[in-house]
């Protein structure tokens, strides 16, 4: 077995989570905590989180979080009904003249993978359809990371998953979650990544500014889950950004915007390299078909927009 291999086996069979200050509990290296600390400083105190089940919930044990808003957690599938039922609540209040217009709250659901792209899409999609004014935050490692790294709708092709043991990993590809809500045409819709700051920053204010259904997709390299060290998070986050794994891009106005493109993009397999979850695909037998595979489908993707 290689190094990479092992040192893959030895993380995932760690603890999911590693105690932080204050009780909450977190896996340290956290993209999507990264992603969610820069959107927090942007939307401030007035904001209400409806969190579905998930990673993130470890960040609220009952009866504190880290938020100085206000926070709901419900089930997996039912964070956008949730949301429903908040924004209501807050309009009936504002109408009745018990909520000045200064104190409303904004919502936000806030929710991984497993929810976003599988068990709550339903429900997604009807709050869409519906108009709801809310932010949904997608933090995306994936898979099931809060469980074992159980391969999600979400998980690309030739990952090693939990649930995915094989020589050449997940044999599906990542549902495109952007694509199904632009298809819904919401308000506005955009992908973010914690190391790109700056282009997080101007969507969040942008999307703050609007109302209606918004997305924001953060991808969130998780260390625990993908297999590597903590304080390598950076630059996976930015290989997958500079190889055209993850392209970052807005949808406003009906048209889709990409807000930061690498040329020369490098190869995907710099960003696979980094991954215990795809050391497979390099040993003992190199599985240059699927390397080629993953490399074709990025090709393509930005070969249709050049």
């Amino acid at each position: 077995m290689s190094e990479s291999s092992s040192s893959y086996l030895r993380m995932t069979d760690l603890p999911s989570t590693h105690l932080l200050g204050g009780g909450t509990a977190m896996c340290a290296g956290c993209g999507g905590l990264q992603a969610l600390h820069q959107i927090y400083d942007v939307m401030g105190e007035k904001t209400v989180f409806v969190n579905a089940a998930g990673c993130m919930t470890l960040l609220s044990v009952y009866p504190f979080t880290p938020f100085r808003g206000s926070w709901l957690y419900t089930a997996m599938a039912s964070a956008p009904a949730g949301a429903q039922g908040v924004r209501d609540a807050l309009d009936v209040l504002r109408d009745k003249g018990r909520l000045s217009p200064e104190d409303d709250l904004g919502v936000v659901v806030l929710t991984g993978d497993g929810a976003a792209y599988g068990m709550g899409l339903s429900a997604t999609s009807g709050a869409i359809d519906r108009g709801l004014d809310f932010l949904y935050l997608c933090y995306d490692n994936e898979g099931y990371g809060n469980t074992g790294q159980q391969s999600s709708p979400a998980t690309p092709h030739g990952a090693h998953t939990a649930t995915d043991p094989g020589a050449e990993g997940h044999v599906g590809f990542k549902k495109d979650i952007f694509a199904l809500w632009v298809a819904n045409r919401p308000r506005y819709a955009a992908t973010v990544i914690g190391c790109e700051p700056l282009d997080l920053a101007r969507k969040i204010e942008t999307a703050a500014r609007l109302s209606g259904p918004r997305l924001i997709l953060a991808l969130a390299p998780c260390p625990t889950g993908w297999g590597y060290a903590p304080e390598d998070t950076v630059e996976v986050a930015r290989l997958a950004v500079r190889s055209g794994i993850f392209p970052l891009k807005e949808y406003v106005d009906g048209k889709i915007l990409h807000t930061k493109v690498k040329r020369p993009r490098a190869p995907v397999e710099e960003y696979l390299k980094l991954q215990g979850r795809f050391a497979h695909l390099f040993e003992p037998v190199r599985q240059d078909g699927v390397i080629a595979a993953i490399q074709a489908r990025v090709d393509a993707y930005w070969a249709a927009r050049e």
